[in-house]
């Protein structure tokens, strides 16, 4: 939970879950009430961290591991349970990506703060050590028997050495952690059961101690055991001097913290490594990717293979989880051997849900292709799961590039861009990045993206283009077009961004802002434009909202515009439903109100005049692809002239006006004036452009010339 979602109640159900699992786990005298007041606190540091970006969740983690500590909840128990609930209930349902730091970091502090425990512990017992020797030269006897209290009884291993590196001495306890018999360790010298790997980098400091040149040193070193195995030790190591100050011997205090090294190393590991499928996970790929476009190496590439499993929601929903996460695993082992028998060395990772990339580095982009192709092949072999045979393709989106002219996030971008688009060209295919197409893509993505509060922003604006009579050449109405002015690509038409209205939703409050818009600054030019009708596009997704009706009714009373000067248009597609509760239904109400209604771009779609005839329509907007032949009408096929006469003629015969669009000539403009067609608009009677400036205009417009 974050963004601020850490409220009280929720702090406390963490904090009594928190309570729950240490309950029990370390021998402390805490009561129930002051144990919920212990988690209650760790609870607050947490929601802290999670709900304040400025807060640093190491150091949070940190103190939540130095906190369990100080309280004496040492047992290896409370940490991993605390490490699971944080994992549960933090990091897995949040988006920060700086929570998955939060377990690694408790875990951290926690070790922090129980190594200075210990090794407060080995320094009384170090100190206990010395006293004991010195005290011998006093009374030997007493002094003897105290030091050989502490040097038996102690829960860590102790050693003593000359200062030649020979060992003098070993107590039970080191003798157990090692399997040495005490003889073998009196004829060993203490290099000889240090881990190769590690004494090289403790001499330096190591022959300062022998020489006098330091009192102690610590160091987590590793050790072998007489079984051949290896563990993992705290290491102290003081030196005793003489009488005059000159080095005599050295203590060493050893600790096993195998298992404490084992947990780090464990937690370390699921923080970049993917639960289910044991690949990497998206923490680890972003850093091998970055580290892969840093090589300098001259002609070395970085190629991407993003792939997406084809209907997996589909088997997931319909046979459960288990079996999709059973294919999950298999298609995981299926990449990880496909890679591994390219021979190019990739790296597999899941990224989350059945979205899977490859990271390859390579030096010929053929190598790429011959990967994806092979990654492509290995997914589609089916895989049989609780008797069910399941048969799975991929998408893959592929990106090749030079290591240093990308940044992960470019390519990343590049990749996801390329996969969807081989989704949307179908299942089982690899689509190679293409820059151009990509650039197209990415336009669109932003546009989608910034659309939802391009309307709060105030982006966009509306046009209006005049409606001409055919017959005297006056000024019968115009129609609103919407604009958006974008603050990156300028002004766009609504064909660049209609659809995409239509996709996510926004049309709904973007169409009732235009019918709101439009009317009333229609109605604000009553006088100087009387009788002006209004022609409003209404889209597929408004025309099906219950809500429709309504907006419009609002529209016409907060603006005062008579309802008999609105013109609704609408898509031959959007009225030609069997449902009649649906679309038709809906124009019937907004007849009822005394709105006109036209069917736009007819000619287009699939309706015929017969059907239209029993709807409440009154014009008919001839699309402009009919127009297209009659240019010149001297030189236009016959048939395309029949065609649009009769169009007119059947619609007249209808009682329907005609309204012909993009009319760019005036040869055009004659033509359908003989045809009989009521109105027209187009650039040869003017662009869209505001109310001012039409109703600055003369009406009725001169005679067109002749062409």
């Amino acid at each position: 939970m974050t963004g601020g979602r850490w409220d009280g109640p929720a702090r406390d159900e963490l904090a009594r879950a928190w309570a729950e699992a240490l309950q029990g786990t370390s021998f402390v005298a805490l009561g129930r009430r002051e144990l919920r007041q212990l988690t209650r606190r760790l609870a607050d540091t947490v929601a802290a961290a999670a709900d304040d970006p400025a807060v640093d969740v190491a150091g949070a983690g940190e103190q939540i591991g130095q906190a369990l500590v100080d309280a004496h909840f040492t047992d290896s128990d409370a940490l991993d349970r605390t490490v699971a609930l944080l994992s549960q209930r933090v990091v897995g349902t949040a988006d920060d990506p700086r929570l998955p730091a939060l377990p690694g970091a408790v875990a951290a502090g926690y070790t922090r703060s129980l190594l200075g425990v210990v090794l407060a512990e080995q320094e009384q017992i170090r100190l206990a050590a010395l006293h004991a020797r010195d005290r011998a030269r006093a009374a030997l006897q007493a002094s003897e028997a105290r030091f050989r209290a502490v040097f038996t009884d102690a829960a860590v291993g102790i050693g003593i050495g000359d200062v030649a590196g020979n060992i003098l001495d070993a107590n039970p306890a080191l003798v157990n952690m090692l399997g040495y018999p005490l003889e073998q360790f009196r004829q060993r010298t203490v290099a000889e059961f240090l881990h190769p790997d590690d004494a090289a980098s403790m001499w330096d400091d190591y022959r300062d101690l022998v020489e006098g040149r330091r009192d102690s040193l610590r160091s987590e070193k590793r050790f072998f055991r007489a079984d051949g195995a290896t563990i993992w030790t705290q290491l102290t190591v003081s030196l005793i001097r003489g009488p005059g100050g000159e080095p005599r011997f050295q203590a060493a205090i050893i600790e096993d913290v195998t298992d404490r090294h084992r947990l780090t190393e464990r937690l370390a590991y699921e923080a970049t490594h993917d639960p289910l499928t044991d690949l990497a996970n998206r923490s680890l790929f972003l850093s091998r990717l970055a580290r892969a476009l840093a090589d300098p190496t001259p002609g070395a590439r970085v190629g991407l293979c993003l792939l997406d499993l084809d209907s997996f929601k589909v088997i997931n929903d319909s046979l459960g989880h288990t079996v999709g996460d059973r294919l999950l695993t298999a298609v995981a082992d299926r990449l990880t051997a496909a890679v591994t028998g390219s021979g190019t060395g990739g790296l597999v990772a899941r990224l989350g849900g059945d979205e899977f990339v490859v990271l390859t580095r390579h030096t010929d982009p053929e190598e790429l292709d011959e990967l994806a192709r092979a990654v492509l092949a290995s997914v589609a072999v089916p895989v049989t799961i609780d008797g069910y045979q399941l048969a799975v393709t991929a998408s893959i989106g592929a990106v090749d590039a030079p290591a240093g002219d990308s940044t992960p996030a470019d390519l990343i971008r590049a990749a996801d861009i390329t996969l969807q688009q081989a989704k949307a060209e179908g299942s089982g295919r690899v689509v190679f990045h293409d820059p151009d197409r990509n650039a197209t893509q990415l336009t669109l993505y932003t546009l989608a993206a910034t659309l939802p509060g391009a309307l709060d922003r105030g982006e966009f604006t509306v046009l209006y283009q005049p409606l001409v009579r055919l017959a005297d050449g006056g000024l019968q109405g115009v129609e609103a077009l919407l604009r958006w002015q974008h603050p990156r690509f300028g002004t766009l038409g609504p064909d660049r961004f209609i659809a995409l209205a239509e996709q996510t939703g926004a049309i709904l409050p973007l169409g009732r802002w235009i019918l709101a818009e439009a009317c009333r600054t229609a109605a604000a030019y009553r006088d100087a434009l009387p009788g002006l009708l209004l022609s409003v596009n209404i889209a597929v997704r408004q025309l099906q909202h219950p809500g429709l009706v309504e907006d419009v009714t609002r529209a016409l009373s907060d603006s005062g515009l008579s309802p008999d000067r609105l013109q609704l248009e609408v898509t031959e597609h959007a009225v030609m439903t069997a449902d009649p509760a649906g679309p038709p239904a809906v124009l019937r109400k907004l007849a009822e109100l005394g709105v006109r209604i036209a069917i736009d771009d007819f000619g287009t779609g699939y309706s015929n005049l017969a059907y239209l005839r029993r709807l409440p329509v009154h014009e008919l907007k001839l699309a402009g692809v009919f127009l297209d032949n009659l240019r010149d009408p001297r030189q236009a096929d016959p048939a395309d002239l029949h065609l649009v006469s009769t169009l007119i003629r059947l619609a007249h015969g209808l009682d329907l006006t005609v309204t012909a669009e993009a009319v760019e000539t005036a040869a055009q403009a004659r033509c359908l004036r003989e045809f009989g067609a009521d109105t027209a608009q187009g650039w040869h009677f003017g662009r869209p452009t505001t109310l001012d400036r039409i109703a600055a205009a003369r009406w009725p417009a001169a005679e067109p010339e002749a062409s």
